[in-house]
């Protein structure tokens, strides 16, 4: 062909021939002479302009007319480009049970176009990242649409330009081409014998028994070990993995190694013995059912070290989510010197795997995703996997969110989406190696929506037709996943028939052989009573105390900022107030108290991590651990430059976010054992948005999974008349959870105190005895110099557990009635007791440490008073709430026989307290009148 345009010669009937034969070419190419497909391929469809020359599309001088339809074809080729891979995932062969329908966005017809129009477009226009690979735009957007509509569906278009750039690069390029090696292959296949085989075993030889199976799923274990072979060939040190029941148990057996004859022991009610130094899992003494379990295997990759973990979770699905961040960020932290901790996002990769239904509907999803980037919280990217199986329990999925795809609520944190069959697995390594060559480039979360079924019911009891007939006559006739791959292998020649039978074979060999070796004889099992005889013994005594000439180098260094650096000056007094603490003409407040405390705790070197909604200020405007400098915003915290610290100091504000932050500290805690982390609520209240981690974890963790924590959780409780949301920190439920040595429950009425209590709580973690610390943390008695101390109780002493009230109980043989009180009430019952002369028939004790009950030490305080009348418990908050639940009985128990314990407070209530702040200040009269009057007829 010359470069002459062949249209501008052809005139009448012989154009309208022409143009009839394109119509059949654009059919049919077959269909017309091959000279006729050949000019129609190249200079593509005759054209004729409005005075009626007819042209083409490389002429060389055309009117303005032709170039503008040309440049219309081009901006319509270039939109229809950028939706391909804006929507080429709603056509993909994402769903193993269904296909999905051909969507208009992505038909040439839809633009007005034909495939000559976009093959005469070049390529380095239409689609530059393709440009030298292909010799038309057709042949690369024909690609391109292979690539984008494929068993990967890719939602990319959301992320900022720069990902999106780098992710075409990839998804286009080296992914859309790579393909696996045969002995790779074979690989991939024994790993799908292995899952699929382990849960029909099971099936077969423990009927009905739970296992919540990852049949039709079984994609996920290959998908999870491609993530492990990825780090440890990046050099990361830890994968830490959390995840629900279904395929908990395939996951231990296969990527944590856990051996077959435990597993098989654990169904069949007897014991294996796991003798490999490499693998490690820690029980509790209560235990825990088999599918809530995790461990922690040291495997080698090509010679490459990396620890794997498979985080504990209880059936509370997701909210392991934040407990896998927070021990990722303790991995990452070096905490060993002074400063700031140095983070190394390298050195840990956190794996979080979601249900379908679960990660649309629970809200800790999203803390998670929310705090992701923010400073406090950043693991530097975390690897989402949806195993989306379709349904939840019985639920089909759109009755579980209101959007197409369960990961739709992603995209608003502007992480990348990738959608994958589950029936095709070596797309399933594809989509997890782009996964985490995008964590490793950009450090950020990124999710993976695995697309398959489950093949039995919510549990292995489950009859699921009933509920869900459609969808399971469905997967009834669909094959499994060993079938579809085996005979995509066997079609590809990749594999002989006689070789998958060989890996069928020893798959169910390995699993009879284990089976043959376990004991098969169920063994009596212990008592409750017998399995408590193992829980950690009450605290050891350790000294708190810190001589005054540390504790003054403390003080005057917090007090010391750089040259130039501009405090808030009502600020900058407020601080240095506190000097009077050590020229004898003052107290030390609650907040000096602590400052002092995290001092002395890094001079001893141990880190410190404290975060929480407005902690660096404190809530209260009470801690100011972080200065600003007013005229530039700059930050100086001044425990971070102590010149005796050994150990590193974090604090943050957090999001607002109870569960999310309180998990993520939760497993900071369990991972770094070395390190004293405390968690604030902004107000006590508030940690009823993280009951089900302090239920299920801060609670129960070391009873069902042996889980050490020295967490302390700061909440803030008293009743000032602030109204039902700002009083109680529902110091009732933690003293009905309290068991075992499991916490200390605490609330104090003293800055010494709380000195001690922290430095004793340091001072014993990595310890046996060490527990997590819930404190009732003071609003009002911040500032008040009742609950001030001197600093003589700082160098002197130690945590009391009960306090008696100075000047009372003198004369032992006049005391008539014992007033038990804790926290703010008990110094709102001291400041009316100035002149205890004037009580010769009454003793005020505050208890400061409830559970455990220091039971001892009330009990010798009681044998002092022979003539005891009342033993009375007072309290701020209504009787069905507070202490008086859990301590009435137990003084009861102590009490002299013939003394009736009494109840002071206010009367039961369905709300925490009343709301009208006379109202409260009237009660708060009664209260302390009633326990501290005479003849208030209390007994009666």
């Amino acid at each position: 062909m010359n470069n002459a345009n062949p249209w501008q010669f052809v005139h009448g009937p012989n154009l309208g021939y022409l143009i009839e034969q394109y119509e059949l070419y654009l059919a049919n190419p077959e269909q017309v002479d091959e000279s006729l497909r050949a000019l129609f391929a190249y200079w593509g469809e005759p054209f004729v302009e409005e005075q009626g020359q007819v042209t083409g599309g490389t002429e060389q001088a055309v009117s303005p007319s032709v170039i503008i339809n040309k440049l219309n074809k081009l901006a319509k080729t270039l939109q229809y480009v950028q939706n391909i891979r804006k929507y080429g995932h709603l056509q993909a062969e994402i769903n193993p049970l269904e296909k999905q329908s051909e969507n208009e966005l992505l038909s040439l017809n839809y633009y007005g176009l034909s495939e000559a129009d976009v093959r005469e477009l070049p390529v380095e226009v239409v689609v530059p990242e393709l440009a030298g690979k292909f010799t038309n735009s057709l042949a690369a957007i024909q690609y391109l649409k292979q690539v984008y509509t494929s068993t990967i569906g890719y939602e990319v278009e959301h992320v900022p330009l720069e990902e999106q750039q780098w992710l075409h690069e990839k998804i286009e390029n080296e992914y859309g081409q790579k393909q696996l090696s045969n002995s790779r292959k074979e690989e991939l296949l024994k790993e799908l014998y292995a899952a699929e085989g382990f849960e029909q075993f099971v099936h077969r030889m423990y009927v009905g028994q739970k296992r919540f199976s990852v049949e039709g799923l079984e994609s996920l274990v290959p998908a999870i070990n491609e993530l492990v072979n990825q780090s440890a060939e990046q050099d990361v040190e830890r994968v830490v993995i959390g995840m629900a029941h279904r395929g908990r148990l395939n996951v231990l057996a296969h990527v944590l190694g856990k051996p077959y004859e435990a597993l098989l022991s654990e169904f069949q009610g007897t014991k294996w013995e796991i003798n490999d130094p490499d693998y490690h899992e820690t029980n509790g003494h209560t235990l825990d059912v088999k599918y809530h379990l995790g461990a922690t295997r040291n495997r080698k990759v090509n010679g490459k070290n990396v620890r794997v973990s498979l985080a504990n979770n209880p059936s509370h699905l997701e909210f392991v989510n934040a407990v896998v961040e927070g021990v990722a960020r303790a991995v990452q932290d070096d905490r060993t010197n002074s400063g700031a901790p140095v983070q190394d996002v390298n050195k840990s990769l956190p794996v979080v795997v979601h249900g379908d239904s679960a990660f649309s509907g629970q809200g800790i999803v999203y803390e998670v995703l929310n705090f992701s980037q923010t400073e406090a919280y950043y693991t530097g990217g975390t690897v989402h996997i949806i195993a989306n199986n379709n349904i939840g329990f019985t639920t089909e999925s759109d009755e579980t969110r209101s959007t197409r795809y369960s990961s739709d609520s992603a995209k608003g944190y502007e992480v990348p989406i990738f959608h994958v069959n589950a029936d095709d697995p070596e797309a399933v390594l594809k989509v997890m190696q782009l996964a985490f060559e995008y964590r490793q480039t950009f450090h950020k979360d990124v999710v993976v929506d695995l697309i398959g079924y489950r093949r039995l019911g919510h549990n292995e009891t489950d009859e699921p037709i009933p509920t869900n007939p459609i969808m399971y006559n469905k997967i009834k006739s669909h094959p499994t996943i060993t079938t579809v791959y085996s005979e995509k292998l066997l079609n590809e020649n990749a594999l002989t028939q006689e070789k998958v039978k060989e890996i069928e074979t020893a798959t169910l060999n390995r699993l009879k052989e284990a089976h043959d070796a376990i004991d098969k004889e169920v063994k009596d099992v212990p008592t409750i009573a017998e399995l408590q005889e193992n829980i950690p013994n009450d605290f050891p005594k350790v000294d708190t105390t810190v001589d005054k000439a540390t504790l003054t180098q403390i003080h005057e260094e917090l007090l010391t900022w750089p040259e130039g650096f501009n405090v808030f000056k009502k600020l900058e007094r407020i601080l240095n107030r506190r000097n009077a603490a050590f020229d004898g003409s003052g107290k030390v407040d609650w907040g000096h108290a602590e400052a002092l405390a995290f001092g002395a705790i890094l001079h001893d070197g141990t880190p410190i991590r404290i975060t929480g909604e407005d902690s660096e200020r404190g809530t209260f405007s009470h801690r100011h651990v972080a200065l600003r400098d007013v005229e530039t915003g700059a930050k100086y915290i001044p425990l971070q430059h102590l010149s005796n610290a050994k150990a590193s100091f974090a604090i943050h504000n957090s999001t607002l976010s109870e569960a999310g932050v309180l998990g993520f500290e939760y497993g900071y805690s369990i991972e770094a054992q070395d390190t004293l982390v405390l968690w604030e609520a902004q107000f006590g209240d508030f940690a009823n948005g993280a009951q089900v981690l302090i239920d299920q974890f801060i609670s129960a963790g070391r009873a069902k999974w042996g889980e050490k924590s020295g967490l302390v959780l700061l909440l803030p409780h008293g009743y000032e008349g602030q109204g039902p949301e700002h009083s109680s920190a529902r110091l009732e439920r933690f003293l009905q959870l309290a068991a075992e040595n499991n916490m200390t429950v605490a609330n104090l009425s003293t800055s010494a105190q709380y000195f001690h209590i922290l430095r004793r709580q340091a001072k014993l973690l990595g310890t046996d005895e060490i527990r997590p610390l819930i404190i009732m943390s003071p609003k009002s008695l911040l500032r008040n110099q009742e609950a001030s101390s001197f600093i003589e109780e700082f160098t002197n002493g130690e945590f009391q557990s009960i306090i008696e009230q100075p000047g009372l109980g003198t004369e032992p043989n006049k005391v008539e009635r014992v007033v038990f009180s804790t926290g703010r009430l008990a110094i709102e019952l001291a400041e009316n007791l100035k002149e205890p002369e004037n009580f010769p028939w009454l003793d005020v004790v505050r208890v400061e440490e409830l559970y455990p009950f220091p039971k001892a030490d009330i009990s010798n305080l009681l044998s002092k008073y022979k003539n005891l009348k009342e033993i009375v418990w007072a309290q701020d908050e209504p009787q069905n709430m507070g202490a008086w639940s859990y301590i009435a009985p137990r003084l009861q128990e102590l009490a002299p026989e013939g003394v009736k314990v009494c109840y002071v407070g206010r009367p039961a209530m369905a709300s925490p307290s009343e709301g009208n702040g006379r109202t409260h200040k009237k009660e708060q009269e009664r209260i302390v009148t009633t326990a501290i009057t005479q003849k208030a007829i209390v007994n009666a």
